[in-house]
């Protein structure tokens, strides 16, 4: 199901980095589309967010004040809708440890109510934002995002008639998103020292760019069931420093809890059922609606080695610090120099 200026979304989170960029790039090739939602549940964000993108010059944009907990808000939301883009979460690793049932109100059962809405609703299209923390999760906030993904998937099991399928996106550490590394370390440069955690520490690594294209490609492409899974570079935690700021001191403070040295986003027990679309992975469910080899027929897809895993540390792909460095002129430039 491909987007079109007939289309009508709506994005969870819509204030967010990821929600913005989704918002930006949908305007840019359909500026009059039929109908596109931002939910979200902070007013100030909406209201920022629209004197950049007003509904005068949009005529189908909507800023809809919500809160994923809320279902009955969700269902009124969902009214007319045909795609679902689900973005809305609480993400910060040390918040979760600290709110555990915050974090679970939120991304897990925020999650379950976008699904109820959804099939209530008749939605036709929705998709997921996982994240790689929810492979092999150590902390609360991979495993609630685990959880998620679970719900996601199992909810194509319950859509009866409905014309209606749940897929989910997981990619790793978004460049320049709030909350994360590359944006911590602009701020603290000023200071000539960068934290680091552990020296050995690697990270995926995407553009909000790549991220909104894959979820395009998802609601273009997805059967129902998927977990999709982009083939991107890795970085180094001390080459960002050295890329960001290659005066500043490097200090030692240790890894906090419920970190990882390497990120992970497919693990060898899901090797079973994954396989290799060329640009993505895609880890399929074990359902009766179809098998690996029908997908496989049906796509072109390779099903990859039994065993395979993919982490950040293992990637055959690393971005050196000059490549680092132009990354980050191009995707936080006002904030580098």
């Amino acid at each position: 199901m491909k987007i079109t200026q007939d289309s009508s979304i709506l994005v969870t989170g819509g204030t967010g980095s990821f929600g913005k960029q989704f918002v930006a790039t949908v305007l840019r090739h359909f500026p009059q589309i039929r109908r596109l939602v931002i939910y979200s549940r902070d007013e100030l964000k909406q209201f920022e967010m629209s004197q950049v993108f007003s509904p005068r010059e949009y005529p189908g944009l909507r800023y809809f004040i919500g809160d994923v907990r809320d279902q009955a808000r969700l269902r009124r939301a969902f009214e007319q809708i045909d795609i679902v883009v689900h973005a809305a979460a609480l993400k910060q690793v040390p918040t979760a440890e600290y709110n555990p049932m915050e974090c679970i109100r939120t991304n897990v059962l925020g999650a379950e109510n976008v699904i109820q809405a959804a099939l209530d609703m008749r939605v036709k299209r929705v998709v997921a934002l996982s994240t790689d923390k929810a492979a092999a999760p150590v902390n609360l906030y991979g495993a609630s995002k685990l959880c998620s993904d679970k719900l996601f998937i199992a909810a194509n099991n319950i859509r009866g008639g409905r014309e209606i399928n749940f897929s989910v996106v997981r990619y790793g550490n978004v460049m320049g998103s709030r909350g994360s590394v590359i944006p911590f370390f602009l701020q603290k440069r000023s200071e000539g020292k960068l934290p680091i955690t552990d020296r050995r520490m690697t990270r995926f690594n995407i553009s909000l760019e790549e991220g909104v294209e894959m979820v395009l490609w998802a609601i273009a492409n997805g059967w129902g069931g998927e977990i999709f899974v982009p083939k991107i570079p890795s970085y180094r935690i001390t080459d960002v420093a050295t890329a960001i700021c290659p005066e500043c001191e490097q200090v030692d403070v240790g890894i906090r809890p419920g970190e990882k040295i390497h990120e992970e986003m497919i693990t060898a027990s899901d090797s079973y059922t994954t396989v290799d679309l060329g640009k993505y992975y895609a880890i399929l469910p074990i359902n009766e609606r179809y098998s690996v080899e029908d997908y496989c027929q049906a796509t072109g897809a390779k099903q990859v080695p039994i065993g395979m895993s993919y982490n950040s540390g293992d990637n055959e792909q690393f971005l050196t610090v000059e490549e680092l460095r132009e990354l980050i002129h191009g995707h936080v430039e006002s904030n580098f120099s």
